[in-house]
C-alpha cells in the first residue's frame, strides 16, 4: 500500500514537472563583459543579474525589475532606467553619463566611483545610496521630482540643501 502511495506521488510530480506546474528556482545571468550595445531589456524580471564591465550604451531597462543587478565597471552611457526598480543594485565605478533616471528606484544602491555627468534624475530616489559627496553636489544640482512610487522628493533622498 505505502509503495503504491510512493509510486503514484513520483508520478504526479514528473507529469506536473513534464507540464510546468512546479516552479523552478530563479537563476541570475551573468552578462559581464557582453557587448549589448543598444539592447532592450525594457520590462523584464533581470533581479540579481550581472552586467560587469558590459558594454551597454544606449541600452533600455526602463520599468525592469532590476534589484540586486551589478553594474561594475559597465558603460551605460546614454542607457535608459526610467520607472525602474534599482533597489541594492551595484554601479560601482559604471559610466552613466547622459543616463535617464527618470522615476526610477535606486534605494541603497551602491555608486561611489561611478560617473553620473549630464544623467536625467527628475524623480528619481536616491534614498540610502553610497555616492561620493562630490557626486551628491553634482546631483542636487540637477534634482527635482517626486518619486511617484515612493512618494519621495528626490532633493530630500539626496540630502541637497535648500
Amino acid at each position: 500500500m505505502v509503495k503504491s502511495f510512493i509510486t503514484h506521488v513520483i508520478g504526479v510530480a514528473l507529469i506536473l514537472s513534464l507540464l510546468g506546474t512546479i516552479s523552478k528556482p530563479a537563476i541570475a545571468v551573468s552578462y559581464d563583459r557582453v557587448n549589448l550595445v543598444n539592447a532592450d531589456f525594457s520590462h523584464q524580471d533581470l533581479r540579481d543579474a550581472s552586467f560587469d564591465h558590459a558594454n551597454l550604451r544606449g541600452s533600455d531597462f526602463s520599468f525592469s525589475d532590476l534589484r540586486g543587478v551589478r553594474f561594475f565597471s559597465a558603460n551605460l552611457e546614454g542607457a535608459n532606467f526610467e520607472g525602474a526598480n534599482l533597489r541594492a543594485s551595484d554601479f560601482e565605478s559604471a559610466r552613466l553619463t547622459h543616463a535617464n533616471f527618470k522615476n526610477a528606484v535606486l534605494e541603497g544602491a551602491f555608486g561611489t566611483n561611478a560617473k553620473f555627468g549630464e544623467t536625467i534624475i527628475e524623480g528619481a530616489d536616491f534614498t540610502d545610496i553610497i555616492l561620493r559627496p562630490d557626486v551628491e553636489s553634482i546631483l542636487c544640482e540637477r534634482a527635482t521630482g517626486i518619486n511617484p512610487e515612493t512618494g519621495r522628493a528626490t532633493r530630500d533622498t539626496l540630502f541637497c540643501p535648500d
